[in-house]
């Protein structure tokens, strides 16, 4: 991971490049109940194999392999470790005591001090200003309520456990104020115990909160203004760091508007574009799929219901501008749910009953799923040559094909026409969406969503919003609770999907090219 850093904000790396500075900012690891329960008697008061293997990873990798980590612990946390595991392997144990009698006769990657202040001095001096590479604070109680909110933390990596379990020593409440989330994993059972990782970065006085508030300024229109640089948060451990699954989207909007090639296009609006590589209406991408799933083409069904994403390519000028002047009004011809639904009919219009017409492909990848799932042609196609010069729009998510393995269902979609600004967020919703309902239909957990861009682009028009949505950090990703009750893929409403947890940034304008 590249250490260049545009704007300057708290990191806990050092680097030889610059002055050690008189303190070490640090990141804290820790597992709490939901009552903020850290342990009893002394002990962690669970087993949990996944948490102990994300500890150890988190504070034992490095990017640098002449470099190692540092574990900050008090007393009793020390002692708390089985004596066959300490020292800690590969990482350098500092303990905080105050007591003069405490010896620790193994010297080796041990160092002890007489407070957080001093071993965060200590650490910014030579030589462990040049061999160490991050700091964690791992614990216990006293420790934590010391450094938990202070000026120094960069991070808090939060094993978050939601099972009651009974404990005596308690960390704070992480300050909401300061602290945002970055990610938080699906949820993980074991021995009874449902939990996930969390981790929430500081924000406070970053370079991120002071893009926030200077929002009312005036973008530049060259297409490097406004430059987002997600790798201000490169102190956290990279298997961290990649897994905001949304910086991988901010990532190419800001490639391709920085280097994208300026192309027309047959909207006539102009776009930067790619080869090869916000605020989502979440009503939207509920009742267009299931209008999709439906088998409907008549974009009226989805006006009347106040959604309106189909109604330029279904107006009376559009469908007349492309030689579909007999086309009634709201007719999209044979789009994505008529060939899902009945690939190879032969389409009329939008109120015809294509019942047991053409080929039910939805219905065929949930019976492969349910019953050949290793099947390598389990696929949903929207692309049928013979049929794209009777729809309103070619289809530009195109095809999918869903994969089974460990219990999980994924699914991999090619887009052979990507709008940055406003299609992608809202594709990826959509199929995220449609992998998490079939899925539940077969009795299988979601897996992934991989996302194949053709002509990845931005409208020119859309540059200034999306430089703005660049600058804004990215909120954890929300829960999906389908009704349990529903089983079939075509007994879905909408009132069967709830989203837990969606807390948006600001709308923010973007017109859409017909």
């Amino acid at each position: 991971m590249s250490a260049d850093i545009m704007m300057s904000i708290p990191n806990g790396n050092g680097n030889g490049n610059a002055q050690p500075d008189p303190q070490r900012t640090y990141q804290v690891v820790v597992a709490a109940t939901k009552d903020l329960g850290i342990g009893k008697d002394g002990k962690l008061p669970w087993k949990l194999p996944s948490d102990l293997k994300f500890f150890k990873d988190v504070t034992l990798t490095t990017s640098d392999s002449g470099k190692k980590n540092a574990v900050i612990m008090g007393r009793k946390t020390w002692e708390s470790i089985p004596l066959q595991n300490r020292p800690l392997p590969g990482r350098l144990n500092v303990v905080l005591t105050r007591s003069g009698s405490f010896d620790i006769a193994t010297a080796e990657n041990v160092v002890i001090c007489g407070s957080m202040t001093s071993a965060l001095e200590l650490l910014a001096a030579s030589p462990y200003c040049l061999s160490i590479e991050k700091v964690f604070v791992i614990g216990g109680g006293q420790i934590f309520r010391e450094s938990l909110n202070a000026p120094g933390c960069d991070a808090i990596h939060i094993t978050e456990i939601e099972t009651s379990i009974e404990c005596d020593t308690f960390m704070p409440s992480i300050d909401s104020s300061v602290f945002q989330p970055w990610h938080s994993s699906f949820p993980v059972v074991e021995n009874n115990i449902r939990y996930c990782f969390t981790t929430f970065v500081r924000v406070r006085n970053s370079a991120v909160e002071h893009i926030s508030q200077n929002s009312d300024q005036v973008f530049d229109d060259k297409p490097d203004a406004g430059k987002f640089e997600v790798k201000k948060f490169s102190f956290l451990p990279k298997m961290i760091f990649e897994k905001h699954e949304e910086y991988l989207y901010l990532k190419m909007v800001q490639d391709i508007i920085s280097d994208g090639n300026l192309k027309d296009d047959r909207t006539g609006t102009g776009t930067f574009s790619k080869f090869g590589c916000q605020k989502v209406f979440w009503r939207g991408v509920v009742e267009e799929l299931l209008w999709f799933i439906s088998g409907s083409t008549n974009a009226k069904v989805l006006q009347d219901m106040g959604i309106h994403i189909w109604d330029g390519n279904a107006s009376r000028d559009f469908l007349d501008s492309i030689g579909l002047t007999d086309r009634e009004e709201g007719d999209l011809g044979p789009v994505y749910g008529f060939q899902w639904r009945h690939f190879g009919a032969r389409y009329t219009d939008m109120h015809a009953d294509y019942t047991g017409q053409g080929f039910d492909q939805l219905l065929d990848v949930i019976d492969k799923i349910k019953n050949n799932p290793n099947d390598r042609r389990i696929i949903l196609s929207a692309w049928n040559p013979s049929d794209l010069k009777l729809m309103a729009l070619p289809p530009c998510h195109m095809f999918a094909q869903f994969y089974v393995a460990y219990g999980e269902l994924s699914c991999q979609m090619y887009q052979r026409s990507a709008d940055m600004g406003l299609g992608v967020p809202f594709n990826i919703a959509s199929y995220a969406l449609l992998t998490c309902m079939i899925a539940h239909v077969c009795d299988l957990i979601p897996g992934d969503f991989i996302h194949v861009l053709g002509d990845a682009h931005v409208y020119s028009n859309h540059v200034r919003p999306l430089q703005e949505q660049l600058q804004k950090l990215p909120k954890p990703f929300p829960i999906l609770k389908i009704n349990p009750e529903k089983k079939n893929i075509d007994s879905f409403v909408a009132s069967d999907f709830k989203l837990i947890g969606y807390d948006p940034h600001e709308k923010i304008e973007m017109k859409m090219a017909v």
